[in-house]
């Protein structure tokens, strides 16, 4: 032994000067040696150097407020950022695209969607989701302390934001939101205030029934009839009312999967969502309603007389991205929930640019055969959209 620990010592040394000394030690000694120069190279992270880095650390890893830009902000401006969740953008896009569909379905054929109207749009979903979520934080202030992903919102913290100052935030954001349908035709205009006793009531849903996402959906997607009143100053339901049962089957899905982020939270709390309904058949039931969504899809395609284009991204791309989500999301895993929760930006882009092209594609003079003696309520004829 003291021998073959006397050539391994040969060996190490010229690896490293802390093994010089074996090759003059033998037996127990030299295989303490061994096992010390062993501890000494192995690599091992430094823990933290606190409770409070540890807690740092994983709330970035979490992507918490540590790795959030809102943060940069002075203290009181970043708490109304984060109020209405300016830092996290992909409400606005869930909210948006809805009425980017409803506005490229109405537009006439063989021409691009208003920019103008998209633009509003874009903004307006800003300032609603926004408002949304300053409602939304009002009724739950009493039950987000309680839920480890909502804890540190505005209305919970310490020294955060007063429910006066809340009230008056969504005064100021329903203004702005007020501004932009100033902008928009007068059916336009009852069309959308009629989505509010839906946005207001929301957030009571989740103590009634496991199926909030149901009222969301219902919320979130009123937006194609707004698009489509915003250029047809009327709304043919035969072609966007299949739109909007799939945008609603649409929001079921991806708030579902969100849902699993809190479903442990949730049981704790009393509160409900189709997350704890669906339970361990949540991957069968989604897949149900995304067949729902892609079967409304196709049938507002046929009664709007789309062509192709619109077939190989609206339904094809969202068939094939909905299979994509179901089959790789692990709903026990929090971070990968909220990863395919937030590739839904995508999906909603896929079915505006096939109804894009799918309008651009289509010829005039079919489409207006089509129409005729159909009861068509949406004149493409007359459409003004320069």
């Amino acid at each position: 032994l003291s021998r073959q620990i006397g050539i391994g010592g040969n060996i190490l040394s010229s690896l490293s000067p802390r093994c010089s000394s074996v090759q003059s030690h033998s037996g127990p000694l030299a295989v303490g040696r061994l096992r010390q120069w062993r501890f000494l190279t192995t690599k091992v992270p430094p823990p933290p150097q606190s409770e409070q880095d540890q807690q740092t650390l994983d709330s970035i890893r979490k992507g918490g407020h540590n790795s959030d830009w809102s943060n940069r902000l002075p203290r009181r401006a970043s708490l109304f950022v984060q109020l209405a969740r300016a830092n996290k953008p992909i409400g606005s896009w869930l909210l948006m695209l809805p009425c980017w569909w409803g506005t490229a379905l109405a537009t006439q054929p063989q021409h691009l969607p208003n920019l103008k109207l998209l633009g509003l749009f874009l903004v307006g979903s800003v300032v609603m989701r926004g408002a949304g979520c300053t409602i939304n934080d009002l009724w739950d202030r009493d039950i987000d302390g309680k839920v480890e992903r909502t804890r540190d919102r505005p209305l919970v913290v310490k020294d955060g934001i007063s429910v006066p100052q809340a009230l008056g935030f969504l005064g100021f954001q329903l203004t702005c939101g007020l501004g932009v349908l100033y902008h928009l035709n007068d059916f336009t205009k009852a069309v959308a205030f009629a989505s509010m006793p839906i946005v207001i009531v929301y957030p009571l849903m989740k103590r009634i029934t496991y199926i909030p996402q149901l009222c969301l959906g219902l919320a979130f997607n009123w937006g194609v009839w707004v698009g489509y009143a915003s250029i047809q100053e009327a709304i043919d339901f035969s072609a966007a009312g299949p739109l909007y049962l799939s945008g609603v089957a649409w929001t079921l899905i991806y708030d579902t999967i969100y849902a699993h982020q809190d479903k442990k939270d949730d049981i704790k709390v009393g509160v409900k969502s189709s997350a704890l309904l669906f339970g361990e058949n949540t991957k069968m039931y989604l897949t149900g309603i995304g067949t729902f969504m892609v079967g409304c899809l196709i049938m507002s395609g046929i009664q709007a007389q789309l062509a192709l284009p619109y077939y190989a991204f609206a339904v094809c791309g969202t068939g094939i991205h909905l299979m994509w989500q179901l089959r790789t999301v692990d709903l026990e895993s929090p971070q990968s929930c909220n990863q395919k929760f937030v590739s839904n930006q995508w999906l909603g882009l896929l079915v505006f640019l096939g109804i894009v092209f799918g309008r651009v594609a289509t010829t005039a003079d079919h489409d207006e055969n089509d129409c005729d003696g159909n009861g068509c309520t949406a004149d493409l004829r007359h459409t003004s959209n320069t």
